[in-house]
């Protein structure tokens, strides 16, 4: 069982992804259309994450991603298929203390816009951020041996972040 760790947020996270992210262009240049770093280690006002760097990946088509599960072995990966989400690729580094998380999607897929507008809306509103790495820190430390307590203690909170983030792009959108 993975262990519930957090960290206080830090630069080496953007350092970590910017060196990632390199060997994502390296391994997947003839797919690859963007890379975005996503999740709590983007987000410097959240302050507290699980020290794992989230990389977002588009592609233009998903089903060639499968051709380059062997160089990110090679790079430490495991494929995990779509783990339950459709159309996305996910790689996990780390074994049991992952470093890294990979989610490719094909350009147009709406889990990029998601993911994206998520972390707009957290840049954007630093209180919600705030809290939102308090509950965090205060699941970790109620669930430290168990990953999916944990990940079930945030579910409706993040939920109504996504809803929020939603509006926001919308807003957002209306005024550009």
């Amino acid at each position: 069982m993975r262990r519930t760790v957090i960290a206080p947020w830090t630069e080496k996270w953007n350092e970590l992804y910017i060196l990632e992210a390199a060997e994502m262009k390296r391994i997947l240049h003839p797919e690859q259309i963007d890379i975005f770093h996503i999740g709590s280690t983007a987000v410097p006002a959240i302050g507290y994450a699980k020290p794992t760097i989230d990389l977002l990946v588009v592609v233009k088509e998903i089903g060639r991603v499968d051709l380059y599960e062997q160089e990110m072995a090679e790079l430490g990966y495991s494929a995990r298929g779509e783990q339950g989400i459709a159309g996305r690729r996910y790689f996990t580094k780390g074994g049991n203390s992952r470093t890294h998380h990979v989610h490719i999607f094909e350009a147009g897929n709406i889990n990029i816009k998601t993911h994206l507008d998520f972390k707009a809306y957290m840049l954007a509103h630093p209180e919600e951020a705030a809290r939102y790495g308090k509950l965090k820190l205060e699941l970790a430390e109620k669930f430290p041996d168990d990953i999916h307590k944990y990940q079930a203690g945030k579910e409706a909170f993040v939920q109504a972040l996504v809803d929020k983030s939603i509006i926001y792009a919308s807003e957002q959108q209306n005024t550009d």
